[in-house]
């Protein structure tokens, strides 16, 4: 299981090159000029795992295969969006079909790089974006209610649910607050999730400040940090000119530039584990001669829905799931060894999956 995570900001923020850094690839154009970036490019790229490799080396696996992400580069979107202004329905169409989103922030000061506000405010520029989600939703709520007043009439209760709904995040826009806000029942998960509503989507802000202040970030990307505590969201800082000069060396080259300029790791990792996080995302792991895996679950996932994600035959047929920690794997060479320890065990139905559990799942063709 993976993800869709879409790249949004105003345009010149750095987006494109932020996308080609992610996918190794100059798939999107980076070009000084808003709307380069007319269709939104799609990226499928490997989640980078330190644990992968180990659990490879002692299984002695002949193949490696991470777990994916995909990454969508969004045209550029300005103000005016929510009523059609530069490409803004294009936007919001493609912004709908994500399950969360990067939104980058200009923290870095360039002349040669045109700001299409006339002024470097990563704060006012994030204002801007959630300003044209929020009235676009307003927008798309207002006609739907309208649109249900019949079922309700007949006294659908799908409707019913929709109804009260919507007008639960219609009060919270209307007060200036993003739809993500409203707290959610768990019964009515299902029900939120279907209405897509673009201000439902978890945010994770992305300031993309220049090369010196790639490690601890600068004064605009500090007002960033500030703004997503007080939202109870997520920030990363980035170089994205960095990450896409590092995403065009090989392996040893990249390291050694990492170095230089005092970062322990590439901003993509930080990336992805900020998202991972966002979406309550987690990993396990099959290992085997023929191939060491990872694969991605929600938290809280319960076995046979874990084995599930290998292939719907696991799931149906579920009888038990056999299992080692990461570090007992590690620490006690495989399987073998972590038997040998005490800590294989043999868990049920109720099981709920732990991060970097090592799993051999048993079921009934």
């Amino acid at each position: 299981m993976g993800f869709k995570m879409g790249i949004v900001g105003l345009p010149n923020v750095g987006k494109s090159t932020l996308f080609n850094a992610l996918t190794r690839t100059a798939a999107a154009q980076a070009a000084n000029f808003p709307f380069c970036t007319i269709e939104p490019n799609v990226g499928d790229v490997a989640v980078p795992d330190a644990r992968l490799q180990k659990l490879a080396e002692i299984g002695k696996s002949r193949e490696v295969i991470p777990t994916r992400m995909t990454f969508v580069d969004i045209a550029g979107l300005v103000r005016g969006a929510s009523k059609g202004e530069g490409l803004g329905n294009q936007f919001l169409a493609n912004i709908r079909e994500v399950d969360a989103i990067a939104h980058v922030l200009r923290c870095f000061v360039d002349d040669d790089v045109t700001h299409v506000e006339g002024k470097i405010d990563p704060i006012a520029d994030a204002e801007t974006i959630e300003t044209e989600l929020m009235i676009a939703d307003m927008d798309s709520i207002e006609r739907r209610l309208a649109n249900l007043s019949r079922k309700l009439r007949g006294g659908d209760k799908e409707a019913v649910e929709q109804d009260r709904l919507l007008r639960r995040a219609l009060e919270a826009l209307e007060a200036g607050r993003p739809a993500r806000t409203v707290e959610i029942a768990t019964e009515d998960q299902k029900t939120w999730q279907m209405l897509q509503l673009l201000t439902s989507k978890p945010v994770l802000y992305v300031c993309n400040v220049e090369e010196a202040s790639a490690s601890d970030g600068n004064a605009l990307s500090a007002r960033v940090a500030e703004m997503a505590a007080a939202q109870g969201a997520a920030h990363v800082v980035i170089s994205a000119q960095i990450e896409e000069e590092i995403s065009q060396l090989a392996p040893d080259e990249a390291e050694l530039f990492l170095s230089e300029m005092g970062l322990e790791e590439p901003g993509l990792d930080r990336l992805i584990r900020a998202g991972y996080a966002l979406l309550g995302l987690q990993t396990y792991f099959t290992v085997g001669p023929k191939e060491a895996r990872a694969w991605t679950i929600p938290k809280g996932t319960l076995a046979p829905q874990a084995a599930g994600v290998i292939h719907g035959d696991f799931e149906r047929g579920f009888i038990r799931a056999e299992t080692v920690a990461y570090e007992d794997y590690i620490a006690h060479g495989g399987e073998a060894g972590a038997k040998d320890s005490g800590k294989f065990r043999v868990e049920g139905k109720g099981y709920e999956v732990r991060d970097g559990d090592v799993l051999h799942f048993l079921f009934n063709a």
